[in-house]
């Protein structure tokens, strides 16, 4: 697909929940969100027909996002489903790695190829308060088993305040370059005012090149991260929802006031 203005569209971003075991400072409020219900939150069936009717108009590309994704119930089936859609070539996933030890296997098992794992800093106890109560040695056990699951290359997501010169962020990268991860620093943005900058080591954020659509856990399909705009797939067939988001995909980002980090993936 393309759109107005020539950009080939087709990577599709899938949130799968808006829930989260931990509570990341830039992410979330310390009390917690008020959670979609259970009704609000597209069932793996609807998030498969999205993803076939998308792969017919030339989606190729899937991530998986949350919120947290693996703290979904029975996430692994969904892979398995997403993965047997013929045209899709790379499906991926990014997570906090909490419960990735436990899930990493039976995740490549049903055929998911990579990873994305956050982790802003080697530190426990800076860790720990970023998080608001995270368990830094959970998150290497986590890398650890992607490694051997085979879900490689492993892409690092870091989060920086100004630059990739802070030490927090020079300590990820040389871990990274010892364990043969691919490492990405995004610096900290804002829906609600419209700041954001290109991904260092990534495409995100670089809205010239910008290929893709993001389906929020309860249904939205948005053409645009920074982006008031989106369409209801329940209301609209999947198709086209897609294919009117297409349409409204702006040259660049603005402003999103509906929408934030958590209940949108990022």
């Amino acid at each position: 697909m393309l759109d107005r203005f020539n950009r080939h569209i087709h990577y599709l971003r899938v949130s799968v929940t808006d829930r989260c075991n931990l509570r990341c400072k830039y992410c979330m409020p310390a009390e917690g969100i008020k959670l979609l219900s259970h009704d609000d939150i597209l069932s793996f069936d609807e998030i498969l027909e999205v993803v076939k009717e998308g792969e017919k108009l030339g989606i190729d590309k899937v991530r998986i996002t949350g919120g947290e994704p693996l703290v979904r119930k029975n996430i692994v089936k969904l892979v398995e489903m997403i993965s047997k859609v013929e045209g899709i070539k790379d499906l991926s996933m990014t997570t906090n790695a909490f419960f990735l030890d436990k899930y990493a296997q039976p995740l490549a098992e049903a055929d998911l190829h990579r990873v994305n794992i956050s982790l802003d800093t080697l530190d426990p106890i800076k860790y720990a308060e970023i998080t608001r109560g995270g368990d830094l040695n959970q998150v290497l056990k986590g890398i650890a088993a992607a490694k051997n699951a085979g879900l490689t290359p492993i892409k690092i997501n870091c989060v920086i305040e100004n630059n990739n010169q802070e030490h927090d962020a020079k300590e990820v990268l040389a871990f990274c370059k010892a364990n043969d991860l691919e490492c990405r620093f995004i610096r900290k943005m804002d829906l609600a005012t419209g700041r954001y900058w290109k991904v260092e080591g990534g495409e995100g954020g670089d809205c010239s090149i910008c290929n893709r659509l993001r389906l929020t856990s309860n249904g939205m399909i948005k053409p645009c991260l920074f982006d008031n705009q989106e369409i209801n797939v329940r209301e609209l067939s999947p198709m086209k929802a897609i294919k009117m988001a297409v349409s409204l995909k702006p040259r660049c980002g603005t402003l999103n006031h509906y929408n934030q980090f958590y209940s949108i993936g990022g």
